[in-house]
């Protein structure tokens, strides 16, 4: 049985160290994978084992951090660390802030992000029914250099964790590590931390030196290795940041595929936790479904495609497309190479196909922008076919102005909308047609001018080019052909 008779349970995750192996000007626990900062990942497994507290400490960037803290779960409390380092200290201000709180004590790292539910679980039930006064997890890396190892008596219970700077030749030859996540009962956590000094190669408060605090008063320590080593290690640079964003995505990659999507190339295909897919989805190998993305039934995706906030509805198809921020409806088709910017919504039964950017526009049911085309700041009624090489001029260097075009218009090829300016329903554009002014309902918008042609005028002012002496050779070619058709007749 436990000590405690209140088995409530408060979560602790330290954040406040600079991370200063990432180089870079980004707090370590703000780097990104799978469309979460690191401590967002923590924060939300944490979350899920139903803490009535949890504490997050901070200190280097602290508004960055605590934003971003506040940003992820609304419920957290953020606490400063002051300029005592270590993580002893860091928990010890958590402990504080935790005031008369009764129940145990989870200490959780903000960049270590993949551990799971079912660890953390696993980790308090083995840490409740045994009565210990800490547990913690532990883990059997393939190189345990840097970690602090988890040292044990004959008799297999822990005795101490030494740190990889503190430890002797034989310490150091110890393959288990401790993966730096703790349960500890909240009583002995407070009766053992003022102990805690800064005696070391590091000149730190050690939350480690409580383990062997504790064992010296001969109370129950234990260490539960982690059924995934890979999973209970931090991040401490980009290499070890790149490495778990793969291992996190090919989880989510798995997850969805049970989930009844079809995923054919693993590998190359990225989803974020954020993202969410319906059943019968297809993912083709390049695809890219990221932060809140939404895919409807049997749509297909990819491949060469990036969905960054977009939601596409059932049976759409999106091919070789980079789209952020856009709405793509039902049974509507996209790209190849299409570039749908911030603002698009392309209606059900909609097309947006090869080599067409949109950006703020909305296209109506059924209508299509079908190729080489800009359409920004526009709104396209239902049933339009705009022609190749359609361009709505949006911009006169001050503001930006809006087209909008009717239901059922058809333009001609290479048409310039200069806004702002309305097409009615049921219009027609020429081809090549500049339209600088409404046109009404039913009518045909030409912009003609006379096409004039100056005979000679390569051969006079390119002269020994090979424009020229083509043009020559025809001329006299043409000359001599109507010399002899001259001559017959």
């Amino acid at each position: 049985m436990s000590h405690n008779s209140d088995l409530s349970l408060a979560v602790v995750v330290l954040a406040a160290g600079a991370g200063t192996r990432m180089k870079s000007s980004l707090p370590k626990v703000l780097h990104q994978i799978g469309g979460r900062a690191l401590v967002a990942h923590v924060l939300a497994t944490a979350g899920a084992l139903g803490p009535v507290e949890t504490v997050v400490v901070v200190r280097h960037e602290r508004e960055l951090v605590g934003a971003a803290v506040v940003d992820a779960a609304p419920f957290a409390r953020v606490v400063d660390q002051d300029e005592i380092p270590g993580t002893g200290r860091a928990v010890q201000v958590a402990v504080e802030a935790l005031g008369a709180f009764a129940g145990d004590v989870l200490v959780l790292s903000g960049d270590v992000p993949l551990l799971e539910e079912a660890t953390l679980t696993a980790l308090l039930t083995a840490h409740r029914t045994t009565g210990a006064a800490a547990t913690l997890l532990s883990a059997t890396p393939a190189d345990a250099t840097g970690y602090g190892r988890v040292i044990r008596d004959d008799a297999g219970d822990v005795l101490r964790i030494v740190e990889q700077k503190d430890a002797s030749a034989q310490e150091a030859a110890v393959a288990e590590i401790n993966a730096g996540v703790y349960v500890f009962r909240v009583d002995a956590l407070r009766a053992q931390l003022p102990a805690i000094g800064t005696d070391n190669a590091q000149g730190e408060m050690y939350l480690t030196d409580v383990v062997a605090l504790l064992c010296a008063q001969r109370e129950r320590v234990q260490a539960l290795p982690a059924p995934d080593a890979a999973a209970a290690l931090g991040v401490n640079d980009r290499v070890q940041l790149g490495e778990a964003a793969r291992v996190l995505n090919a989880r989510t990659v798995r997850r969805w595929q049970l989930a009844g999507v079809t995923v054919l190339d693993p590998a190359t295909t990225w989803i974020d936790v954020t993202a969410t897919l319906a059943e019968d989805v297809t993912l083709l190998p390049g695809t890219q479904i990221l932060r809140a993305s939404t895919v409807g039934v049997d749509a297909v995706i990819g491949p060469d495609t990036s969905l960054v906030d977009c939601e596409v509805g059932e049976r759409a198809t999106v091919r070789r497309t980079d789209a952020t921020l856009a709405v793509i409806g039902a049974d509507a088709t996209v790209g190849p190479f299409a570039y749908l910017r911030p603002g698009t919504y392309l209606a059900e039964h909609g097309k947006i196909g090869t080599f067409v950017e949109t950006k703020n526009a909305t296209i109506g049911a059924g209508s299509k922008v079908p190729h080489l085309s800009y359409i920004g700041d526009t709104t396209i009624g239902s049933g339009v076919n705009l022609g190749a090489g359609a361009i709505t001029a949006n911009y006169d260097d001050i503001t930006k102005h809006r087209t909008v075009i009717g239901d059922q218009v058809h333009s001609g090829s290479h048409n310039v909308f200069v806004a702002p300016v309305r097409i009615g329903d049921g219009a027609k554009t020429g081809a090549g047609a500049v339209i600088r002014k409404d046109v009404p309902a039913g009518a045909l918008a030409l912009s003609v001018a006379p096409q004039r042609n100056i005979e000679g005028w390569v051969e006079q002012n390119r002269p020994g080019t090979a424009a020229a002496d083509v043009a020559g050779h025809a001329r006299s070619a043409q000359k001599a052909g109507d010399e002899s058709q001259g001559q017959e007749g």
